[in-house]
């Protein structure tokens, strides 16, 4: 059998760096150690942190370092999100990467 995906409009933003998408707020807070104003974690792309993997080792895909990376839970688990991947909000308000590539292949941007 063979299935073709409906059309269905979505919203997408690309990310770069913490508190690129609309949602994750632009929050600062105040460090008590040095008294300079940083951005908070956001709500949808969260800091990438695992116990395993090093911040300055580089990412496989991109060869950036992990430190610059996002993460987003998923309905699956999660995903790490590379510099420059476009952030999708699905059907259901889930939110999950897509790679640049990928992403120019299935979407085309339509007028409002």
């Amino acid at each position: 059998m063979k299935f073709r995906k409906r059309p269905v409009v979505i919203e997408a933003t690309r990310w770069f760096a913490n508190g690129d998408h609309p949602h994750d707020g632009n929050e600062q807070f105040i460090a008590p150690s040095d008294g300079n104003h940083y951005r908070c974690e956001g709500k949808v792309v969260r800091y990438f942190r695992h116990p395993r993997v090093p911040d300055d080792n580089s990412c496989a895909y991109c060869n950036v370092t992990m430190l610059e990376h996002g993460w987003i839970d998923t309905l699956e688990d999660g995903h790490i999100v590379c510099p420059g991947d476009w952030i999708i909000t699905g059907i259901v308000g889930e939110h999950y990467p897509c790679k640049p590539d990928i992403f120019e292949k299935t979407y085309e941007k339509i007028e409002e």
